[in-house]
Parts: structure tokens; C-alpha cells; sequence
């Protein structure tokens, strides 16, 4: 977290110096506490007759501090044995110090390089008891300690320089400063430096009265650091030298004269006019969409973000969802919960039936939602090839409902093998079909036939589940045609290493509840699964422009629509030309179309020039094929199998919002991966329940997610 308050403009040293020294301050506090206290620890441990107990503590304290987890409590720790603990038992100089800066880090936490930062969000989003609560007292700690914290270290410093300065304290006064507490060198290479006696004076009135706090804590910092440079080079120095860039970065506080002379310099001031608010309107919350509503974070920007769903959907998992590996809640996130640091976000759940680009509303429903910029992050549904009817005999995986669905069917045919009454039965309802062999298509296939080979094998007393046959249909010349030959051809292999028969050149020409026919041959399957192709959503038809074959609406070289400057398409809705061919409609693509829309939206608000126009960075592309089995193309690199495996799982993990669905989904991982089971192996539904509802609907449930790293 920033030390200044968000809603207040510090002056311009302050904001240098937080904007260039933030990170190092917490890290430079942290790691030289945990190197005092780890040292004190290890020296305990080995003397004869110490106490064990507080050496433990104090080990596992200083680690914690390293890397920044837990550290409120750490540092409270700290700061607690600091002053109860070894000013009575150990003369060790400076140990004031150290509770001060122990302090440091209970009112402000770890800073942005730790463990606590990484994990913040996921904790306070997380559905633990008393989060709320303890979210609370910390936010208070924050307001009311610091204030205190400021006080008592400019106090304690003005004593300090006022005693280098020669100046003789009260006895009262003199014995916070005394030999007992302050290693007396520390003060005299302070006083001997002649020259600088005047500067500790004018310092210690400074912050006494906390006028000029900031300018003045910075001199005196250059000026310690000197001492400490030119032979004085005692720990004590640097602790000093930590609490005066901590003041150049916080500043005086509230109690303050730099504070009353503030306030008294903005009183009469006229309140500066505040600027029109624009409306901007984002429809889909998937990749795109997200990337868009957190770039739009200015003053008079106001944003409407609309989804049919009131979740974030991470589709590129969807198939571990269908094949179950995972549930459902764990590839998942509120919406409201992703914008809830950003109180310029309107979060609206509603399906969106047009845009009236005359009077430039929204429609959902009956209701109108005006805008002045207008973002299309609609996503793709699946595309049957006119072939519509087949949508309930084979889905495909774009919600949710799918996938759970997906995973209905498919352990529902082994259940139906199980009590099948003749071997023609059992062998259809242990065939399963993947009409396409793109990156999806192959997921599923290895997904299906480890959870076959692998999953199930003793689950099961009247058949084999081992022997159910996967088939991998593409009707191109090979699969993965948007990798390198050479990566589809190790797939390929590993494909059928892994139990999958993979079926190129051959088209599918009719699909039925008992199998399908693929170029007049017929194959009786229990499950047919789609994922041969997408068609993007309506968009295109609300804005009445141009669009490609798959409906994708054609848009210009800054991603607004032609004919309409202050509307535009991004992700799987919009067919944006990069070079010879189109951007993929994979979630790099859309994340990074959502923050070029926000910038030139932006631009356009604050009369800035625009920005040059959209430019895809392609990241590579990423697919796997089952355990230990992957391929990733970065272009000159190519990666295959074990060494690709492992990246393509910490890239889907980075991916993920929210930091308890990484962990879960970490944590799912390793136990499929040590005990060869899938852990939500649920039937869910009647056994002869239908597709769902949902799946027939032309609007897709998220958009701009048409894969992440996968079309």
C-alpha cells in the first residue's frame, strides 16, 4: 500500500520520492530487521543456557520479515521484544530503533514486494470467517496508528539531533537519549562533525514543530549518510537513516504545521470546477472487457460494465471443469468482487438485446443505458455450420452450463457402460467423439482419455475403463493447424500414445443421440462433444457494419467501428487485421485490445493525441496434450512435452483472477497429479435431462475469452 492517503495530492518531493523509493523503504526495513533478529536467534541457539524458545521465535520471524508474510504480526513481534524483552536482558544499543521501525511495518504492512501483497486480494475476497472484521481494524490501524507513528519518530529524532547539536536536555529527556538505550557513538561522530551541529539544531526544531518535515528529513538524511560513510559505520546509522527517508516519503502527519499551513493555504481557494463526466459503457466482462474498465481509472470517467453473467469466466480450464478435474468456483469470480477497487465502476447484470447508436443508448430489456463511448467485448458463441440442431446432441464448451453438462454426459456414459446389457452397448457408450482438433478439441481428448486410463481404473467391477476409445476428428490435414507442423506432429504422437485416435481429413456429416457419421462411415458413440469452430456474437447485427464470414465486426486500425468513432470492438467480436491475416481470438489478444481501447478513449477525453494505432503482441501460443504432455510455439522458440507442461500450468495459474482460485487450482493440480484422481467427480442433474436452456442462447455468457492462449 501507498503511504500517502489516495485522496490527497502530496507535494512534489513527497511524490518523487514514493513514486522512485516506495519498494526499496519496505524492502530495506524488512530485510534489515530479519538480519538483526535472525542473527540474535542463531546466536541463542548455539550459546549454552539460552533460551531455546525465544531463539525459535525469533528465526521464524526474521524469515517471515525476508519475504514479507505475515508481517504486521512479525513486526509486532519485534517490536514487542525490542522494548520488553531486551532492554532488560541484553545491552544491545539501538534496540529503540528497531521498534521503531518494527512499527514502520505494523501501520503499513510488507510494501508492494512481499508474499501479503501478492495474497491481499484473495485473502480479503475469500469467504473466511471475520475477514471483514480484521479488514477493518487494519484500515483503522492504518488512519489512526500512523499518525501517532509520525509523531513519535520526528519527537524522538528531534531529541536525538538536539543532543548531536550540543544542546544539554532535561534529566527526564536526557535519559531517553542516555547511554543505556543509544550506543553514545552514534552521538558523538554526530557532534563531532562541527560543521553540521547548526543543521542537527535547525532538524530537531523542524520536527518538533513538524514544519518543513520533508525537505529538512531529506538533508538530514544525505547528511547521516555522509557521517555514516566517511568510518562511523554503525547499525544505528542506518536505522536512522531508514526513519528520515520514511519521513521524506509520509511527511509530517497531521499534527502538524505543514498540515495547518496546508489547510490554511486551500480554505479560501476556490474550488477548482469539476470536469464533465464521460459515460463509457463496456458489455462483457471476460478478458477484454476486464482489461478496459481497470485501464479507465481517471478523474471524470465514468464506467458501465454490463454481463448476462455476475461472474469472470477463465474459459481456457473450462475443459478440467468437463472432464473433473475442477469445479466450477474455481475457474470463476464475481465481477462485482474484481471491481471493487474501482469506485468509478458501475457493475450491471443484464443481457443486452441492441444498441441504439442514434441516441447512443444500450438496451437491456426496456432499459436504456446512455453512453458517450461505447465498448463491444461480446464474445463467440459455438458455430455448427448451419448445422444448429446438432447443438443439443453435441456441445461444446463456452459457460459453465456446458461444461458441467460436458461432465454430466460423460460420466453418465461410463455409468451407462456399467449397466449396459449387451458388448455392442458397452462399447458405444465407452466411445468418445471431439468433433475438432484445435487446441480445445485436443484438451479435451487427452482430458478424456486420462481420466479413462488413469482416473477410474478401479472404480468400476463390470467393465474396464480403460478400454473406452477417444477419437479426435479434424476434418484439415492435421491437427493444431495454427501450430508449427512439427509441434502437431509431437501432439499427434502423443495423442495416440495416450489411448486417442486421431481421424484427419475426415468431415462429420450427421450427428445423432447414437453416434455420428464421418464421411459415410458410422460410429456409435455415447458422447459427442463440439469444438470445431465459433461465431461470434451479435454485435455486428446491433451496429449494422461489416463483418466477416464468422460475424466478427470488421473494425478500423484503432479498434473503433466504421462510421461509428465512438464505438468499439474487441476480443472474439471483432476480426482485427494484424499484417496478412487476423489477431486470434485468444485472451492476450483481448487484454491487450481492452487497454489500447481505454488509451485512446482517454486521449480522446483529455484532447491528447491518440495513440498509434492497435498492434497485437503476439505471446506465443500454448496447448496441452495431457500429463507431462504439452507444446507452446513463442515463434523462434518451441517448446514440447514435460519442460512445456509445467509452463503452460504456471502461465494458467497467472492468468487466473483472484488469489484463492490460484491456490485451489494449484492445490487441485498437485493432488490429481500425485494420486491420479479427479477430485469432483459429481453427476449432477437428472440422468436424462436435456442440454441446457442456456446453451441454444445466441448471446454468449463472456465475452473476449474465446480462449486464453487457445482459439
Amino acid at each position: 500500500m501507498r503511504i500517502w492517503p489516495q485522496n490527497h495530492v502530496p507535494d512534489w518531493l513527497g511524490r518523487v520520492v514514493m513514486q522512485t523509493g516506495e519498494n526499496f523503504l519496505f524492502v530495506a526495513i524488512r530485510l534489515w530487521l530479519a538480519v538483526i533478529f535472525l542473527t540474535h536467534g542463531l546466536n541463542g541457539l548455539l550459546q549454552p543456557g539460552g533460551d531455546d524458545g525465544r531463539a525459535v521465535v525469533e528465526i521464524v520471524t526474521a524469515i517471515l520479515l525476508a519475504v514479507g508474510l505475515g508481517t504486521r504480526v512479525s513486526a509486532l513481534i519485534i517490536a514487542y521484544l525490542s522494548i520488553f524483552v531486551y532492554v532488560r536482558i541484553f545491552d544491545v544499543s539501538g534496540h529503540l530503533f528497531c521498534a521503531l521501525l518494527a512499527m514502520v511495518l505494523v501501520t503499513h504492512g510488507a510494501g508492494p514486494l512481499s508474499v501479503d501483497a501478492s495474497i491481499a486480494k484473495g485473502v480479503r475476497m475469500a469467504p473466511l470467517p471475520m475477514v471483514r472484521t480484521f479488514s477493518w481494524l487494519i484500515d483503522m490501524l492504518d488512519r489512526w496508528m500512523e499518525a501517532a507513528l509520525r509523531c513519535l519518530l520526528r519527537l524522538w529524532l528531534a531529541l536525538l539531533f538536539a543532543v548531536a547539536g550540543g544542546i544539554d536536555l532535561p534529566p527526564v529527556l536526557a535519559a531517553l537519549v542516555g547511554d543505556e538505550i543509544v550506543n553514545p557513538v552514534v552521538m558523538q561522530t554526530l557532534a563531532e562533525n562541527a560543521p553540521f551541529q547548526a543543521v542537527w539544531l535547525v532538524g530537531a526544531a523542524s520536527f518538533i514543530l513538524g514544519f518543513a518535515v520533508r525537505p529538512v528529513a531529506l538533508i538530514l538524511l544525505v547528511l547521516v549518510i555522509r557521517v555514516w560513510a566517511v568510518g562511523a559505520g554503525l547499525p544505528e546509522h542506518l536505522m536512522m537513516g531508514l526513519i528520515l527517508f520514511y519521513l521524506v516519503a509520509a511527511g509530517a502527519g497531521p499534527v502538524s504545521l505543514d498540515r495547518a499551513m496546508t489547510r490554511w493555504r486551500t480554505q479560501d481557494r476556490p474550488a477548482a470546477p469539476r470536469p464533465s463526466t464521460s459515460r463509457i459503457v463496456i458489455v462483457g466482462g471476460g478478458f477484454g472487457g476486464l482489461a478496459a474498465a481497470r485501464a479507465l481509472r481517471s478523474p471524470g470517467v465514468s464506467v458501465t460494465l454490463i454481463d448476462r453473467r455476475n461472474y469472470h469466466l477463465f474459459q481456457p480450464l473450462l475443459y478440467q471443469v468437463a472432464t473433473a478435474m475442477l469445479s466450477p468456483a474455481e475457474i470463476a469470480v464475481p465481477i462485482r468482487a474484481l471491481m471493487r477497487d474501482r469506485p468509478n465502476v458501475d457493475v450491471r447484470y443484464g443481457e443486452v438485446s441492441s444498441v441504439d447508436t442514434e441516441n447512443r443508448n444500450v438496451m437491456i430489456g426496456t432499459d436504456a443505458v446512455p453512453y458517450d463511448y461505447l465498448v463491444l467485448a461480446t464474445g463467440a458463441r459455438h458455430d455448427y455450420f448451419g448445422n444448429d440442431g446438432w447443438d443439443r446432441l453435441a456441445p461444446g464448451l463456452k459457460k459453465i452450463e456446458d461444461a458441467t453438462d460436458v461432465r454430466r454426459r460423460i460420466l453418465l456414459s461410463f455409468e451407462r457402460a456399467e449397466n449396459a446389457r449387451s458388448d455392442e452397448e458397452r462399447r458405444r457408450h465407452l466411445t468418445f467423439v471431439i468433433v475438432g482438433a484445435g487446441p480445445t478439441g485436443v484438451e479435451l481428448a487427452g482430458a478424456i482419455a486420462e481420466l479413462a486410463h488413469r482416473g477410474m481404473e478401479r472404480d468400476f467391477r463390470r467393465i474396464d475403463p480403460s478400454e473406452a476409445q477417444v477419437i479426435l476428428v479434424q476434418s484439415g490435414k492435421r491437427i493444431l493447424p495454427a501450430f508449427p507442423e512439427d509441434l502437431a506432429s509431437f501432439a499427434s504422437r502423443r495423442l495416440e500414445k495416450a489411448g486417442v485416435t486421431v481421424r484427419t481429413g475426415s468431415r462429420v456429416m450427421e450427428i445423432d443421440q447414437t453416434g455420428v457419421d464421418i464421411g459415410g462411415e458410422r460410429i456409435a458413440a455415447g458422447v459427442v462433444l463440439w469444438a470445431a469452430g465459433v461465431r461470434a456474437s451479435r454485435a455486428a447485427k446491433w451496429l449494422n457494419c461489416s463483418a466477416d464470414r464468422a460475424g466478427r465486426a470488421i473494425v478500423g486500425p484503432d479498434l473503433s467501428v466504421p462510421g461509428h468513432p465512438d464505438v468499439f470492438v474487441i476480443g472474439d467480436t471483432a476480426a482485427i487485421r494484424a499484417d496478412d491475416s487476423f489477431v486470434p481470438g485468444l485472451a492476450p489478444a483481448a487484454k491487450q485490445a481492452g487497454s489500447y481501447v481505454a488509451r485512446v478513449i482517454l486521449s480522446r477525453i483529455k484532447n491528447q493525441p491518440a495513440p498509434e494505432p492497435f498492434v497485437y503482441n503476439d505471446l506465443g501460443n500454448l496447448a496441452t496434450i495431457g500429463r507431462d504432455a504439452a507444446i507452446a510455439d513463442f515463434g523462434r522458440i518451441r517448446l514440447a512435452g514435460r519442460l512445456a507442461w509445467w509452463f503452460w500450468g504456471v502461465v494458467h495459474i497467472l492468468f487466473l483472477l483472484g488469489g484463492r482460485n490460484r491456490l485451489v487450482v494449484l492445490l487441485s493440480w498437485a493432488w490429481s497429479y500425485l494420486t491420479f484422481r479427479q477430485s469432483t467427480r459429481l453427476i449432477t442433474g437428472p440422468a436424462d435431462a436435456p442440454v441446457a436452456e442456456a446453451r441454444r442462447s445466441p448471446q454468449p455468457s463472456h465475452p473476449g475469452e474465446a480462449a486464453a492462449l487457445n482459439p
